[in-house]
């Protein structure tokens, strides 16, 4: 069989409907590795003195960190639309598994398992670049990429609904029939194509050092993301803490109701995808990281609830703009190492998500609110310096 580069064919294949079904499966995949966080005390009362109820989050993270590295090459190499329904029934699998656990150490192992099969919806982003025309494909990738931001938003929101009313492993039974409906549109819509490499799993792990080093465009938008992602989530993790504190003195849900707000963000990846076809996306890059550094001066002069409304919808705009671009850059590097120039990229805006979250641990207490405001604002100062500094 000869290698097949998608980007030959003509765009007949990639349809309206196609292109909502792919975004609405990726926001179902992206919102599993959420359900877990608001639901920890319930699942805590059910497992009392289960000291390992406290690795859930964390397991589910580290299952999706691994996924990312070891199942995201698997795009180039198999026929992607087997791959991604596969997936899918995987997941369904796996969050069954999660909903009957009998002790908090068989819900890590199952919270595992739910955390790699997620990585799916960072399956089909590439897959829908390779079906988009050159011209139209940062519009494309903002599409999908609105799906993911729709998960991201919303996963965390209905499992507090659910496990508050319902309890945490209703939720879990109620993933179980979303994963197989994505996969049944995945099923009507995604179009069948030859693997794009003929290459051997091993190799193509091996191939991802080589792309990094054979990829500067690659490594700065890999940095960049990374910076403008630990920016981002460093604003996420202390909201709670800073609401809960004596400036505003209000409960942990009113933080959730910051998600229904960054929704409006929704609206950036498609925006940011249609500017990066006219403008180029070195240009949105730039623009992203500048309205990330402007969220935080928002963040840091106003201390008001409508300052982090404000705020909050400035930062995704941001963030959103840059990923959309940056994935851009990427896949019209190497048309056929599309997943695996993935790989590097998801996987090292995740490290960089991890280390924000540390870091503005850190900072909060050091600091407060005043220290977490620092952090956040220098970290878009320095991807904007790695851009200048590479000048690509």
């Amino acid at each position: 069989m000869n290698v097949a580069t998608l980007d030959q064919n003509p765009n007949t294949e990639l349809g309206k409907a196609t292109l909502l079904a792919m975004a609405a499966a990726s926001g179902i995949a992206v919102a599993n590795i959420y359900y877990s966080q608001p639901m920890l005390g319930f699942i805590e009362a059910e497992f009392p003195g289960q000291s390992a109820t406290d690795l859930i989050s964390t397991s589910t993270q580290l299952g999706y960190a691994l996924g990312l590295f070891l199942l995201l090459p698997l795009g180039d190499l198999v026929h992607r639309r087997r791959l991604i329904i596969g997936q899918f029934v995987i997941l369904a699998v796996a969050l069954s598994f999660a909903a009957v656990s009998q002790s908090a150490w068989m819900l890590v192992a199952g919270s595992f398992l739910v955390g790699a099969s997620s990585t799916v919806a960072q399956q089909i982003v590439p897959f829908a670049a390779s079906l988009a025309p050159a011209e139209k494909r940062g519009a494309t990738i903002g599409t999908v990429t609105a799906g993911v931001l729709s998960g991201i938003l919303f996963g965390r929101a209905l499992s507090g609904l659910v496990g508050e009313y319902s309890g945490w492993r209703e939720m879990f039974w109620i993933a179980v029939p979303m994963a197989l409906t994505a996969a049944l549109m995945m099923f009507l819509t995604l179009p069948d194509h030859a693997p794009v490499s003929r290459m051997a799993y091993r190799d193509a792990i091996k191939s991802l050092a080589h792309l990094w080093k054979g990829k500067p465009s690659l490594r700065t938008a890999a940095v960049v993301q990374a910076s403008l992602f630990a920016s981002f989530t460093a604003f996420w993790t202390v909201l709670s803490l800073y609401l809960e504190g004596p400036d505003f003195g209000l409960g942990a849900d009113v933080a959730g109701l910051f998600g229904i707000i960054g929704a409006v963000g929704l609206f950036a990846a498609p925006i940011a995808g249609k500017a990066a076809d006219k403008r180029g996306p070195h240009f949105v890059v730039w623009v992203g990281a500048m309205l990330t550094l402007l969220s935080w001066v928002i963040f840091g002069i106003g201390a008001s609830i409508v300052a982090l409304a404000i705020g909050v919808i400035v930062l995704i705009f941001g963030i959103q703009s840059a990923l959309v671009s940056n994935q851009h850059i990427i896949y019209a590097l190497e048309p056929e190492a599309r997943s695996r120039l993935n790989t590097i990229f998801m996987t090292g805006m995740f490290l960089g998500g991890a280390a924000g979250s540390a870091l503005a641990l850190a900072a909060w207490t050091y600091g407060s609110w005043n220290a977490v405001t620092v952090v956040g604002g220098v970290l878009p100062v320095a991807a904007l310096a790695i851009k200048a500094i590479r000048a690509s």
